[in-house]
């Protein structure tokens, strides 16, 4: 008997051993599909109300995540989110971005197994959207979510716009966040451009399964964190959202005719560096909205676009 029970032992201790030495199946990461929301703060919530609703002329909504907040959406699955200003928040008005992906819980596992620090689960929301969190190597506060199987549709007729294109926010490191975005996660170039000559600044890099893209905000010095001296206008010019237009110009008229250009923003619009028709509006606490055509009508700066454009 004894014989048999060591017999029986070291045939487990070859099978423990076997299995420890066999390789582990590598977890898939699901898509990511496009943007998500952009979630801000707002110092006083009525007037950014009337911002979001008349001059972006987007759909309010209740906001599952936080009963404080309100949802501005600009489709089924796009939206910015609005929160209010906490206390010590500065010059900050950016709470974080919002990736769209068709598995919550599939992503979380797979950061979870490229050790990326992650939540214990996912948030399920009350409208049956799923939700994690996490932080980018910046400190960045980054969301992936799943929409629900049958989003309430959300299109105002007078929306400026019905896609939010690109998000972008300040970067101190494109080598730390490309080996975030791109290397963990897939995101794909797209174009690069400075103000001068010989010089990067932005940095777009696209949805490795659609083609919103986010935006690194460049040239702020090493380290992470707001750096010392940048005022609230400046950081809100970089931590900002695009929507996409067919035309710019004709996006302005309109706007302007309907008395819907807000309070701050550019005198016209104007052909960006990247060769496309761009405006500007700020939201009551300076946070920049970019109205930007899908396509360049120039030839970009710098960089040739690499992937193809997004579209309405």
């Amino acid at each position: 008997m004894r014989l048999l029970n060591e017999v029986a032992a070291f045939g487990l201790t070859i099978a423990l051993a076997a299995a420890a030495q066999a390789p582990q199946k590598a977890v898939t990461r699901p898509k990511i599909i496009g943007i998500s929301h952009l979630a801000v703060y707002a110092s006083e919530m009525a007037a950014t109300d009337r911002y979001y609703r008349e001059v972006v002329g987007a759909a309010k909504r209740p906001d599952p995540e936080n009963p404080e907040g309100a949802r501005y959406a600009i489709n089924a699955e796009q939206f910015v989110e609005v929160l209010p200003l906490p206390a010590g928040a500065g010059i900050d008005r950016l709470d974080h971005t919002a990736w769209n992906t068709d598995d919550a819980e599939g992503m979380r596992k797979y950061l979870a197994s490229k050790a990326w620090k992650v939540p214990a689960a996912v948030t399920r929301g009350s409208d049956g959207s799923q939700w994690f969190e996490v932080k980018d190597p910046e400190g960045n506060r980054v969301q992936f979510v799943e929409p629900p199987a049958h989003p309430k549709t959300a299109v105002e007729p007078e929306v400026a716009s019905k896609h939010i294109i690109h998000v972008g926010f300040l970067v101190h490191s494109r080598a730390d966040e490309d080996a975030f975005y791109r290397d963990l996660l897939g995101f794909r170039p797209y174009w690069w451009g400075g103000m001068k000559d010989g010089e990067i600044d932005w940095v777009a890099q696209q949805t490795p399964n659609g083609h919103d893209w986010i935006e690194y905000m460049l040239g702020s010095g090493p380290g992470k964190g707001i750096p010392a001296g940048m005022s609230q206008h400046t950081l809100g010019v970089m931590d900002h959202l695009s929507l996409g237009v067919n035309s710019v110009e004709v996006t302005y008229k309109h706007l302007e005719a309907a008395n819907r250009l807000g309070t701050v923003h550019d005198k016209e619009p104007k052909i960006g560096k990247d060769g496309k028709w761009q405006f500007n509006m700020y939201d009551p606490d300076g946070t920049r909205l970019e109205l930007m055509n899908f396509h360049a009508t120039e030839k970009p700066c710098c960089s040739p676009f690499t992937a193809e454009d997004p579209a309405e």
